[in-house]
This record gives structure tokens, C-alpha cells and sequence, in this order.
């Protein structure tokens, strides 16, 4: 394993300092720091110069990959290009400088950006009301289901108590469920990757809340019998939740309301631009029918006619979720981005995401495993098992390798219905230059595994440290610096 970047205190040497000071020229305040509180001796801090001091978080800044370097086509995350005008806009002085306790009057702008991004929201899903409160997509996912769950309360059907997911559904799906107190039950795919509306049929009952579901789904295939389900599920009393984790490949295309979708949630800080990753902040709005407005967090934003005001009188509503009314500054930016497309531009988004999709996967087909062979939508998942069965290579040693082709790796085992999965989303933001240097690097990755097996199993070769222990580096993380006794 190579050494990781030099620690700033491995460069303190005894007498370095980063700055001179002068002589402190005005009279020493008369009341000191309490003497519990004072230091008894020097804190142990680097001694370095100046340039030392730069040049170390310099370098540690270039260490950091993000999608303003470089490709990230990680399957299900909708890793796209950030317009730069977007941060610009969030960052206005009328925007950045208004706080949440001003006055209503104050903050009609403010107000009017909430209710004009909520109604193109549901515009874009074909839905009636919304909610941008949820602070990212697992949190919209809670907030969804506490209102099926509150909805059939009301409806004196509290005792459905199952919530159907598929064998392919992202993790956050059935975690959720679970959170807001309902069994999860597990609908399989057939042989196409899609829901199998048989073994669906055979799980419905009067206990069952509803389903929910990714469309496109986690395979990155659309459900071709969405119509069917969502009367399955109708008929039975149930409700329909979406997961728009790949809302990307729909817009402007097809809306879920239109598939018969009851509650659907979003992701503005994937599908719709604004920064993703890093820890947040995200958005993750819910959008209902028309029936289950009532239910939606409270406050919404509603107009008057002549004034923007917050409207908290919503007796049957889930409650607050959020504090405030959600993460502002993402929402300022998907509000740009979504001026900035407008409808034609967020259509041509869903095609050049489906085409660079399937201009990849044709390119990879005969060099790895395709589990399911018909056209996919904004992602698709190939398998790298037959190099794990020819050669010992594994899929994480290949994305691994990845790494040293200057490509940040694709999600891999995810799906976990596809054995050594890997799940690459191109997104609509990169060229065709791009995605012709990724293909071409997966493909030698390829024939170095049947040629140089080791070679792959060791990589990657290039970055400062290689093969992390990943469970013990999560259990136990080192997050400071402690001196050696």
C-alpha cells in the first residue's frame, strides 16, 4: 500500500512558523479568560512555514474527485453537470441574505419561487400538489409514506399494514417502510427485469397499503406493464408510490400521474442539477393526487391573488418534517435550471440520457455479461461475471483498476439481483469523446483480466493509498490526529 499524502503535523519541524506578527500596541483587555478555562500549557499544534501550510491543502484539494474534474456514471445517482448560472442565481443578495423568521411581506420573492417551482413540479409529474419541505430523497420516501399511511387512516383502512417492493428496489425503499412501521413484502422480476405482475397478483390482500416503485426501474428498464400494476394495486385498495431517483429519463416524456401514481417523490439535487453528493444538502419533494392534498406537511405556500403567504390551517396534515420549509438554496437552483431548459430542453434531457445509456451499453455488451438484453432507458447494468468465472476477477477489482484509467468507478453489486453487477448512468451532460474514453477503458479493463489477471486484482496503481480494509475503515474510522505517545 503506497503512503497517503504527507499529514501536516508529520511536516512540523520545532521553530517553523507561518506568520509574524508584531507587538501587540494597544493595552491588554482587563478581563482575561477565566482561569478554568485557560490553558496550562502550549496547544500542540504543526510547526511549518507558510508554503507548507498551502501546499498541503492544495493537494488534498486535488485529491478530491467531483463531476467539475471529471466523469462520475454512477448508476442511480444521476451524477450530472452543475450549470454554473444556477449557483450564480442562488447566490443573489435578495436570495442568500433573507431569513425564514422575516416577515411574510418580506419575503414575497422568496415565497413566489415556492409556489411557481411547486407548480412545475407537478406539472412535470402530472400531479396536483406538492411539497418541498423533505430534505432529500430517503427523507421524501418517510414523507410519502406517512401520508398513504394517515391517508388510509382516514379511510378507516389503518389496518393495511404491508408495503409491496421489489427484488431490485433501491435500500432506502424498504428502510423506509419500515420506519414508518409497515412489513415489507418482496415482489419479484421476471425474466425482462420488470415487475412480475403473477407473483404480484398472489401477494395482494386487504392488508396490503400499497407499493412502491421505480420507473424506470433500478435495472434501468421501464415497466412495461405499469398500467396493469396500478389497477392490481387499485383494485385491491392500495396505494402507488414513485421513487424518482430516475425521474432523468421521463421528463418531459412520460409522467408518473399518467401511470396511475398516487404519491411520487423527487430528487432536485440529481434529476433536476443542483449539486449532489458530499453530504448534502439535498430536496426531495412529494407530489400527490388530488385526494391526498390534505395530508401534505403543512405549510404550503399559497397566493391570494394579490400576496404569497405561508398557510399552516391544514388539519389533516402529517405535520411539520422539516424545519422551515426545506433547503431553500437547492430549490432556488432547480427553479433556474428548470427556466433555463424549459419544456423542450428537459425533453432533450430525457433522450440524450437514453441515447448516451444505450450507446454505452451496445458498446460494453460483448465484453461483459448483459442480464438483460433490450433497450434500456437513462442506465443500464452489465455483470462482470464471466470474468469472476473465467479468471478470478471480480467486478470491484475491475472498477478498481477504473480508478487508474482516470474514471471515477460506476455503482456496483446494485442491483443485488444481478450477480457482480455494475450500474453505469452516462447522464445527458457528457460527450461523446467522454463516453467513448470510458467504454474503451472498460474494455481494455476487460482484456487485462483475461490476460493479466493480477494486474487487476492489485489496482488500483495510481492513487496515494489502494485497497482499503472498507468494513474496518467504516466500523472504525480514524477521523483526527493523535500523537504517538
Amino acid at each position: 500500500m503506497k503512503k497517503p499524502v504527507e499529514l501536516i503535523f508529520e511536516l512540523s519541524k520545532p521553530g517553523r512558523k507561518a506568520y509574524s506578527l508584531p507587538a501587540c500596541d494597544v493595552p491588554e483587555a482587563s478581563e482575561k479568560i477565566p482561569e478554568k478555562f485557560a490553558r496550562k500549557a502550549d496547544a500542540r499544534l504543526p510547526e511549518v512555514f507558510e508554503v507548507d501550510v498551502v501546499r498541503h491543502f492544495t493537494r488534498l484539494s486535488q485529491l478530491n474527485y467531483a463531476v467539475d474534474i471529471g466523469f462520475y456514471p454512477l448508476g442511480s445517482c444521476t451524477m450530472k453537470y452543475n450549470p454554473k448560472v444556477n449557483e450564480v442565481v442562488s447566490r443573489l443578495p435578495g436570495f442568500l441574505r433573507i431569513h425564514p423568521y422575516q416577515p411574510e411581506e418580506m419575503v414575497q420573492g422568496a415565497l413566489k419561487l415556492i409556489y411557481d417551482l411547486e407548480k412545475m413540479l407537478c406539472e412535470i409529474t402530472g400531479m396536483e400538489r406538492a411539497t418541498l419541505q423533505p430534505a432529500a430523497g430517503a427523507h421524501g420516501e418517510l414523507t410519502g409514506l406517512m401520508i398513504i399511511k394517515t391517508a388510509l387512516e382516514h379511510r378507516g383502512e389503518g389496518h393495511r399494514n404491508k408495503i409491496i417492493i421489489p427484488d431490485s428496489a433501491h435500500g432506502t425503499n424498504p428502510a423506509s417502510a419500515s420506519m414508518v412501521g409497515y412489513e415489507v413484502v418482496e415482489v419479484k422480476s421476471d425474466e425482462r427485469g420488470n415487475v412480475d405482475v403473477e407473483d404480484l397478483k398472489k401477494l395482494m390482500s386487504g392488508e396490503v397499503a400499497g407499493i412502491m416503485l421505480t420507473n424506470p426501474n433500478t435495472l434501468g428498464l421501464f415497466e412495461e406493464r405499469i398500467d396493469e400494476i396500478s389497477k392490481i394495486i387499485h383494485d385491491a385498495g392500495g396505494l402507488l408510490y414513485y421513487d424518482g431517483a430516475n425521474l432523468n429519463a421521463n421528463l418531459g416524456k412520460a409522467r408518473p400521474g399518467d401511470m396511475g401514481f398516487d404519491v411520487v417523490h423527487l430528487n432536485l439535487h440529481k434529476t433536476f442539477s443542483t449539486p449532489h453528493g458530499g453530504g448534502g444538502p439535498g430536496s426531495g419533494p412529494i407530489a400527490v393526487t388530488k385526494e391526498l392534498v390534505p395530508f401534505l406537511p403543512a405549510p404550503l405556500v399559497e397566493y391570494d391573488g394579490n400576496r404569497y403567504y405561508l398557510n399552516y390551517d391544514r388539519p389533516s396534515s402529517i405535520g411539520r418534517v422539516r424545519s422551515f420549509y426545506g433547503n431553500f438554496n437547492v430549490m432556488i437552483k432547480a427553479y433556474a435550471y428548470i427556466l433555463t431548459m424549459g419544456p423542450e430542453g428537459l425533453r432533450e434531457v430525457a433522450e440524450c440520457s437514453v441515447l448516451s445509456a444505450n450507446y454505452l451499453m451496445k458498446r460494453l455488451r460483448d465484453y461483459f455479461d448483459l442480464p438483460y438484453d433490450r433497450w434500456c432507458k437513462h442506465e443500464f447494468v452489465i455483470s462482470g461475471n464471466r470474468q469472476k468465472k473465467s479468471k478470478g476477477v471480480t467486478t470491484l477489482d475491475m472498477v478498481k483498476r477504473l480508478i487508474d484509467y482516470g474514471f471515477h468507478p460506476p455503482a456496483v453489486y446494485f442491483p443485488l439481483i444481478v450477480p457482480e453487477a455494475m450500474m453505469v448512468e452516462p447522464t445527458e451532460t457528457e460527450s461523446l469523446e467522454t463516453l467513448d474514453a470510458f467504454a474503451e477503458s472498460l474494455i481494455a479493463i476487460a482484456k487485462e483480466a483475461e490476460e493479466n489477471p493480477q494486474l487487476v486484482k492489485e489496482s488500483p496503481k495510481t492513487t496515494p493509498v489502494t485497497r482499503l480494509d472498507e468494513v474496518t475503515a467504516a466500523k472504525r474510522p480514524i477521523v483526527k490526529w493523535e500523537f504517538e505517545s
